[in-house]
């Protein structure tokens, strides 16, 4: 029995769509969706519905594509966000307002625990005021879709979103059996230091919030999971393992070799 994760879908892109087909049999497997499937619910559908009958069990914790607002589109933030949340529970599929479920297989006891955190622009240079990242950002031409299309509704601004979710998701967190180990599974990238990306680097004030920058040592991760740099890799901190899930675009992998090439096996842990 293996817990494998995958995130970064773009099912929006027919390539990427088509390569759901390419994925074999995983009946005694668990999967972890890290967020970015595409950007409606129509296409978190199909990708559940790819997934549901090839693995045991399916989780899925969603990226900022699936929270957008497209034109013609009602839902905006939260509301959004719930229809996600419905949307799983039709497929059986756990979510971040679920329970964290126990890990049956082999490995020390664990739970994992899908979370939705956001971001807060605090990824950034410590002598750039965090008020003045995206500003920075812009300077090199760069400036997330978000801006137009992920709306905070009923928050304020999307940063408080975040640390509303920070707060709710540390409290659920500190509350898990101390005995017990942690997968972590989040969209974004949990600390700033693993946030690499050479040809956009001042992309970075979308990718996260340092308030997540310990919590691999606070939660006794055993692993942590994440998706949104298009850069898939596995680092290590503290001696967590962290792996970065993307597939991407379709000019950024080798769709040719299928979806089953991207599998990234978390549990059992195993040394990369």
């Amino acid at each position: 029995m293996k817990l494998l994760a995958l995130s970064d879908l773009h099912v929006g892109a027919e390539v990427n769509r088509r390569a759901l087909d390419t994925l074999g049999d995983h009946e005694d497997d668990w999967l972890l969706l890290a967020g970015d499937l595409g950007e409606t619910l129509d296409h978190v559908e199909t990708v559940f519905r790819a997934m549901e009958s090839r693995f045991a069990k399916v989780l899925f914790v969603p990226g900022n594509h699936e929270l957008w607002t497209l034109p013609g589109e009602d839902r905006r933030g939260a509301a959004k966000y719930e229809a996600l949340v419905a949307l799983c529970r039709r497929h059986g599929v756990t979510s971040p307002e679920d329970p964290y479920p126990a890990w049956p297989g082999d490995g020390p006891p664990c739970v994992i625990a899908p979370l939705f955190l956001l971001y807060d622009y605090s990824f950034r240079p410590d002598d750039v005021p965090i008020g003045s990242a995206v500003e920075w950002a812009e300077e090199a031409g760069i400036c997330c879709t978000d801006e137009d299309l992920l709306h905070p509704d009923p928050y304020a601004t999307r940063a408080s979103w975040c640390h509303a979710r920070c707060d709710a998701t540390e409290a659920r967190l500190a509350a898990i059996d101390p005995s017990l180990r942690t997968v972590l599974v989040n969209h974004f990238p949990l600390r700033y230091d693993l946030v690499t990306l050479p040809l956009i680097p001042r992309f970075s004030p979308w990718c996260g919030t340092r308030r997540t920058s310990d919590w691999h040592v606070r939660f006794r991760a055993l692993a942590v999971v994440s998706g949104h740099l298009h850069v898939p890799r596995t680092q290590y901190r503290d001696g967590v393992r962290f792996d970065e899930v993307s597939v991407g675009y379709p000019r950024q992998w080798d769709y040719e070799r299928g979806l089953e090439s991207k599998l990234r096996t978390i549990l059992p842990l195993t040394k990369r």
